[in-house]
């Protein structure tokens, strides 16, 4: 049986505030750990009004002092932002206060926008030196050796799972070289999900990490307890990808019953979101099936961003029992 997870962008939806989406974030991870859900991630974005998350060590420390089980982590720590130091500091802490659940995902985007970049300090060279910086990280969660003058305090020696994620081949070569699981952002960007999967398969390499290729996919999932209503909620997702491409992201809107895009920007969600899978009860667990057959995936991130916080924690509740 696949397994699930669940990646959440905390979204603030218009009426409400950030302090609300991170307590809403915090509800839906003990809903998730209730379900069984494997992990709970959460993901850095800056400069983006509708996401809750950009300080994402510090969320994640929120989430996992207030659950127990699952496992929590980043999808992902935008590693152009960060030194690898300061970021194996900061999970090394996570991993301390709460030994084997924490998770850190790599990306190799910025998550923002060129004007953010300079405001964090950091310049567009920055991602290409993400394979370079990505083993300085995995050398930083190494044990200490004699005469090692700079280590990771906390740190060294720490048990955290490092995922690679990537929505392009780059990010599968690397993670296959590297003998890391690999995580795919098909949730918005699947157009290379076939044949990252193919080439991270293929060229996969054991490493002290991993010994044989793991592949977890995105996947949204708005589930209702009909396909009209689950149609009508994923059209705050659409309103919010077209605001986004539009140049003017903010909170994210309520549904709003037929709903008329512009054709190309329509044609571009649809694109974007084609990894989708939106209905009732029966339509979502023949969805996931197809989505499990068609890419043979090891686990599913499910993500379903709701305007509505009860509706939201159903359709989770509905994708974990299509499953069981």
């Amino acid at each position: 049986m696949t397994k699930l997870s669940v990646l959440d962008l905390a979204p603030v939806v218009e009426g409400s505030t950030t302090r609300e989406a991170l307590q809403n974030s915090l509800d839906l991870a003990r809903h998730a750990e209730r379900l069984r859900y494997g992990r709970f991630w959460l993901a850095e974005h800056h400069n983006m009004p509708g996401i809750a998350s950009a300080a994402t060590a510090v969320v994640i420390a929120h989430v996992a002092a207030g659950t127990s089980t699952i496992r929590v982590g980043a999808g992902g720590i935008m590693l152009p932002n960060h030194a690898p130091l300061m970021v194996a500091e900061a999970f090394g802490t996570l991993a301390e206060l709460h030994p084997g659940r924490i998770d850190l995902g790599l990306g190799r985007a910025p998550g923002t926008d060129q004007a953010t970049m300079r405001a964090l300090r950091r310049y567009m060279g920055g991602a290409d030196s993400f394979p370079q910086d990505v083993q300085e990280l995995l050398g930083w969660f190494d044990p200490v050796v004699p005469g090692q003058t700079v280590q990771a305090v906390p740190g060294s020696g720490a048990d955290v799972d490092v995922w690679i994620l990537g929505s392009s081949l780059f990010g599968a070569q690397l993670a296959a070289h590297l003998g890391l699981p690999y995580a795919f952002a098909s949730h918005f960007a699947p157009g290379d999900m076939m044949g990252a999967i193919q080439i991270y398969r293929e060229r996969f390499k054991p490493s002290p990490r991993l010994q044989e290729p793991y592949v977890m996919l995105g996947l949204n999932v708005i589930a209702a307890e009909t396909d009209d209503e689950a149609k009508l909620l994923f059209t705050s997702i659409q309103q919010a990808f077209a605001n986004l491409r539009l140049g003017r992201p903010g909170k994210m809107p309520p549904p709003k019953a037929d709903l008329q895009l512009d054709p190309m920007v329509a044609h571009g969600i649809a694109q974007a979101l084609s990894c989708s899978v939106v209905g009732g009860p029966e339509k979502v667990k023949r969805g996931i099936a197809e989505f499990v057959a068609q890419t043979g995936a090891d686990e599913l991130m499910v993500t379903g961003s709701i305007w509505d916080h009860q509706k939201r924690l159903r359709s989770f509740e509905i994708a974990a029992q299509s499953i069981g």
